[in-house]
Formats: C-alpha cells, sequence, structure tokens
C-alpha cells in the first residue's frame, strides 16, 4: 500500500507567510503540516510514501531522511497547471497497489480514521449541515458517490484524503494521463477526472467526525489551530 501526498503548491491564500516557506512545512504546535499527515499514513500500515514537490522543493529535501519510506517526486508544472500535475507526475504509484491520496496542508490530529478505507474505494468527508460552497459529495441511496464537485446543501464535504484499491487508482492512474494536455487540462483539478469516470469507479464517503483532521487555508486559521 502506498500513498501519494500532494505538497507542490503555491499556498497563496497563506500569504505572506508562503513567501519564503511551502504552506505544508508551516507549523502546527510545532510540528509542521505534512509531517503531520505522513506520519497518520505509517500508522495506517502505508510502505512507501511518494510526495510531490514544485514551489521551494529543497526545503522538503529532509522528509527521506527523516521519513525513510518517504520518496519526493518533482512537479515541474505546479506554477502553470492545477493539481492535476501532481497526480499526473505520480501516476505511475497509482499502477503499484492500493494508494492513498491526499492533501498535505492539513493537520492530522488523530490518523486512526485512514483504516476505515481498507480494501473499499473513496473519499473521506465530514458531514456539513447546511449550504457549503466547498467541495462535497453527492450519493445515491446505497451511498455510492454520484457527484464530486463544488457546491451542495447537507452533505459529506472533502477533506483532503481519499483512497482507491489496485484496480481503482490503475485507471484513475490512467485516465489522468490521457486528460493530461487536453484543451484546458491547466486549469483541472484532479477531482474532476475521478467525477467525470464515476461510472467506471464504485466510490464511497468514509465518514470522520470530530476534529481528527483540519484542513488549513489562511494565517488566521493557522494561529487558531496552532493555539487550540
Amino acid at each position: 500500500m502506498n500513498a501519494i501526498v500532494m505538497a507542490s503548491g503555491l499556498g497563496t491564500r497563506m500569504r505572506p507567510l508562503t513567501l519564503t516557506r511551502p504552506k505544508p512545512l508551516l507549523e502546527v504546535k510545532g510540528t509542521p503540516m505534512i509531517e503531520t499527515v505522513i506520519r497518520a499514513l505509517n500508522e495506517a500500515g502505508v510502505g512507501h510514501i511518494f510526495t510531490v514537490v514544485g514551489y521551494l522543493m529543497e526545503q522538503f529535501a529532509y522528509l527521506p531522511q527523516k521519513y525513510p519510506n518517504c520518496t519526493l517526486i518533482e512537479n515541474p508544472d505546479y506554477a502553470a497547471v492545477n493539481n492535476i500535475s501532481s497526480v499526473y507526475y505520480a501516476s505511475e504509484v497509482l499502477e503499484k497497489g492500493d494508494c492513498y491520496i491526499c492533501e498535505a496542508d492539513l493537520f492530522v490530529k488523530d490518523g486512526t480514521f485512514l483504516k476505515d478505507a481498507r480494501g473499499k474505494s473513496g473519499y473521506f468527508g465530514k458531514f456539513v449541515g447546511g449550504m457549503s460552497e466547498d467541495w462535497v459529495f453527492d450519493t445515491d441511496q446505497n451511498g455510492t458517490i454520484t457527484r464530486v464537485g463544488k457546491g451542495g446543501a447537507d452533505r459529506y464535504n472533502m477533506i483532503g484524503f481519499s483512497h482507491f484499491t489496485a484496480e481503482d487508482a490503475a485507471f484513475v492512474g490512467r485516465a489522468v494521463r490521457k486528460a493530461y494536455g487536453r484543451r484546458g487540462y491547466e486549469a483541472l483539478f484532479w477531482d474532476e477526472i475521478v467525477n467525470e469516470n464515476l461510472s467506471r469507479l464504485d466510490l464511497e464517503v468514509f465518514p470522520v467526525r470530530g476534529d481528527c483532521v483540519t484542513e488549513i487555508d489562511t494565517p488566521e486559521e493557522l494561529e487558531r489551530v496552532s493555539g487550540a
């Protein structure tokens, strides 16, 4: 079992903090956010973690020394192409077996929820009552995901972790490679490729409750979580 951790972005919403430091390396309670993700993946039994870097990537060089099962992959398109580029440059990993795909700008307080996905494919999500403009999941009566997209009321919201079985991971890798380079691909999120292919996948939502994991998007949120 492997994991892809996307850590190549510019982190523009976190400026000025990210002018000299990549967002995943900003610290919460003394620990870089990306290290809380790596530790959670290791505790879940992940064999190898492939971290995709781009912006200020030299600052991530210490990770393979600290975590021997961590390999860095360069995303040379990070400044011009959306996060589909990170999955594209790590797509060979998706041919190796079961795989988590994770964001790196998360603070993971308790990663035990990751084990809920063993043997299944889907996204981890938190239920949000009322209207949300974030990424959400529509599901049918059987709990199968029927839409991955922005906006929806009384839905599970994306939290930045997903898991795919070997067969589904390989399919997603092929679909991302096929989409890369097509007209307008520069603006694509990799999740949009998943959404386009839901008829070929059987995905569910793995509920996450409480404050197990927190997405941090602004300096104010970082200060609030750090002081909690």
